[in-house]
C-alpha cells in the first residue's frame, strides 16, 4: 500500500541523508539529484515542504518543494523558490525523485497530496514532462500559464557501433559546417577537449566561460544568464558539489594554444545536460563555428564514455535543431485547485475595483 504525506521539510541536513539514499535506488536525472536540489537550499527554500511516499514502510518517492505567496493565494514550488531571483538557475527534467519500480502512479499520488495541502492555492510545476501536467489534471486541478517547449537532444545509444557514427545521423549541411569548421580551427593546431579534474581548475574555467558568454550577450544588448550576483554564486557552489562527484564537467576546447571555448555539462546515470557556454568569436573566419565545434567534441566525447543521451535542454535553437537527432517537450505550468478559483476570481475583481476599473 503506498502512504504520501506533506510535512515541513525541518532540517535539511536530514533530508540530504533521506535523498540521497534514494537517489542510490533512482535513475533520475541531474535535475532531480541532492547535488542540484541540495545546493544552497537553505537559501533557496524559505518555507520547504518535504512530500514523501512510502510502499509498505520504505521510501519510494521525495520531493522538495517550497511554500510561497500570501495567504489565501499561497502555492507550493516543486523544486523551486517561487522566487524570480532564487529561480533563476533553471531548473528541467524536473518531478519527484521515485525509486526504479515506481512509475506514473506514485507521481500522480504525489502530485494529489501536494493539491491537497491545507491552505495552498495550487502548484507551479517548471520543466517537467507533459505527464505529470495530466496528473494534476486528474487530480482534479485546472492547468493556467501553460508553455512547452521543445528540448532537442542526441540519442547516443542509437548511435553506438553504426556506421558513420554520429556524424551520419546529421544532415549534409550540418556535417559540412562541422568538417568546414574543424579545418579551419585545426590550422592553429590539434583539437582538445578536456575536462577540469579539480574544482580550482574548474571555477577558474567557469569564470573564463562567464566571461565569455557575457561578452556574447552584451553585443547582443542582453544581459546574460550570469548577471545575477546569485546566479554565479549559486554555479560556482554547485561546481564546488558536483566536480568531485563526477556529475559537473566544465570542458575547455582549444586548437594548439588557441581556446574555442568551454562547456558547462551535468552528467547523471547516462544522460548529459548541456547547461550553459561561452564561446569565443573573436575568429574573423565566418566558416569557424566554436558553438558547433565544442559540443561537436563533447557529443564524441559522451558517445566515446558510453552515456546515452546528450541533452541540449530547453529552447529550439537552431544550432541545437542542426546537432540533434531527436527531441523531447519539457512544460511549464500552474496547476490550481479548482475551489481555489472563485476565491482568485473575486479578488481579482476586488483589485480592479480598488484600481477604478470597472469590475468585468
Amino acid at each position: 500500500m503506498l502512504e504520501v504525506t506533506l510535512a515541513p521539510a525541518g532540517d535539511l541536513a536530514g533530508v540530504e541523508s533521506l535523498w540521497r539514499q534514494l537517489e542510490s535506488r533512482a535513475a533520475a536525472p541531474f535535475f532531480r539529484s541532492w547535488t542540484w536540489v541540495g545546493c544552497l537550499a537553505e537559501e533557496r527554500f524559505p518555507d520547504p515542504f518535504l512530500l514523501r511516499a512510502e510502499r509498505g514502510g520504505r521510501l519510494v518517492g521525495l520531493a522538495l518543494l517550497n511554500r510561497h505567496g500570501r495567504p489565501l493565494l499561497r502555492r507550493l514550488s516543486l523544486t523551486e523558490a517561487g522566487d524570480e531571483v532564487l529561480d533563476a538557475p533553471f531548473v528541467e527534467h524536473n518531478g519527484p525523485l521515485l525509486a526504479r519500480a515506481e512509475g506514473a502512479a506514485t507521481q500522480a499520488a504525489m502530485i494529489r497530496a501536494a493539491l491537497a495541502a491545507p491552505g495552498i492555492a495550487g502548484l507551479r510545476l517548471s520543466g517537467v514532462k507533459p505527464s505529470l501536467l495530466l496528473a494534476a489534471e486528474e487530480a482534479g486541478a485546472v492547468l493556467a500559464r501553460v508553455q512547452e517547449r521543445r528540448a532537442p537532444l542526441v540519442r547516443l545509444d542509437s548511435l553506438r557501433g553504426t556506421e558513420g557514427g554520429y556524424l551520419s545521423a546529421l544532415s549534409a549541411n550540418t556535417r559540412q559546417q562541422l568538417r568546414r569548421s574543424s579545418r579551419r580551427y585545426a590550422g592553429a593546431g590539434p583539437l582538445v577537449l578536456e575536462r577540469a579534474e579539480t574544482v580550482p581548475e574548474a571555477l577558474a574555467w567557469l569564470d573564463a566561460l562567464v566571461d565569455l558568454h557575457g561578452a556574447a550577450w552584451r553585443a547582443r544588448g542582453q544581459r546574460g544568464a550570469f548577471a545575477d550576483p546569485f546566479m554565479l554564486r549559486f554555479h560556482r557552489a554547485l561546481v564546488a558539489r558536483g566536480v568531485p562527484r563526477g556529475e559537473v564537467d566544465l570542458l575547455r576546447a582549444t586548437a594548439g594554444e588557441r581556446t574555442i571555448g568551454y562547456l558547462y555539462n551535468f552528467r547523471l546515470g547516462g544522460h548529459v545536460c548541456a547547461y550553459q557556454s561561452g564561446f569565443d568569436y573573436a575568429l574573423p573566419d565566418p566558416q569557424a563555428k566554436p558553438g558547433l565545434t565544442c559540443h561537436h567534441l563533447a557529443i564524441e566525447r559522451a558517445l566515446a564514455a558510453g552515456d546515452d543521451t546528450y541533452d541540449f535542454l530547453g529552447g529550439d535553437d537552431r544550432y541545437k535543431r542542426s546537432l540533434a537527432t531527436d527531441a523531447a517537450t519539457l512544460a511549464w505550468a500552474e496547476a490550481l485547485r479548482p475551489r481555489s478559483l472563485p476565491g482568485l476570481v473575486a479578488r481579482a475583481r476586488a483589485a480592479l475595483g480598488r484600481r477604478g476599473v470597472p469590475p468585468p
